[in-house]
């Protein structure tokens, strides 16, 4: 198992970062692929054409959100925590995904950067 830490800068308020990563209707937008995600605590939810998909585990609007990750039977969870940081009229969004298996650390990195977040900060800084 191993981990995956990211830092990145984007131009749009925490509220809009924020419905990025819980928004299906946003999520949509910025992914191009169906979600299914209810903002709600306790809830299941797919993203990605249900590549991806998960639970949430805590929501704090606008600051936090908290998600497992499902591997099939891993039994370790997989926990993605993205945190949402006002910076000088920008946001600093941090993301940690814990306990990735070994065999899709490289894939997950590199979906994390050029897929997910990468798409995120294209979709929110558009002219």
């Amino acid at each position: 198992m191993k981990n995956y830490k990211q830092y990145i800068k984007i131009d749009a308020e925490p509220e809009d970062v924020y419905a990025c990563l819980t928004n299906p209707f946003t999520i949509e937008l910025w992914s191009d692929m169906k979600a299914k995600m209810e903002a709600r605590e306790g809830t299941e939810f797919e993203l990605f054409d249900g590549d991806i998909a998960g639970k949430i585990l805590e929501l704090e609007p606008n600051k936090k959100v908290v998600q497992q990750w499902y591997f099939g039977d891993q039994e370790t969870p997989s926990i993605v925590t993205f945190k949402i940081h006002p910076d000088k009229g920008k946001v600093s969004l941090e993301l940690t995904h814990t306990n990735i298996p070994d065999e899709v650390y490289e894939e997950m990195a590199e979906g994390w950067k050029k897929y997910y977040l990468g798409r995120i900060k294209e979709f929110l800084e558009l002219d």
